[in-house]
């Protein structure tokens, strides 16, 4: 699964968000759509006070970094597989 395009675009917290979020709806089962949701959602929680745009940009590069690698890893099984990430 390759990653979306427009990744290399994003440079705000609220457009990897949306992002991300776009990621997520390609994935192919509901389960693990939501999985993936809820953790977008809480990273941001926990990120939320972060003030150094320095840091914020590796957050964002590393955000994008993992989305694609598990893009291709849960696009990699078949669908219908009994693996779930977890």
């Amino acid at each position: 699964m390759a990653p979306l395009p427009g990744a290399e675009l994003v440079r705000r917290p609220l457009q990897l968000y949306r992002y991300l979020l776009r990621c997520c709806q390609q994935l192919p089962t509901k389960g693990i759509q939501q999985h993936y949701k809820h953790a977008v959602r809480q990273s941001f929680r926990v990120h939320s006070d972060e003030d150094n745009p320095e840091r914020i940009q590796q957050i964002i590069k590393r955000a994008i970094e993992d989305a694609d690698w598990i893009m291709n890893k849960v696009g990699a099984w078949p669908l219908g597989s009994a693996c779930e990430l977890g």
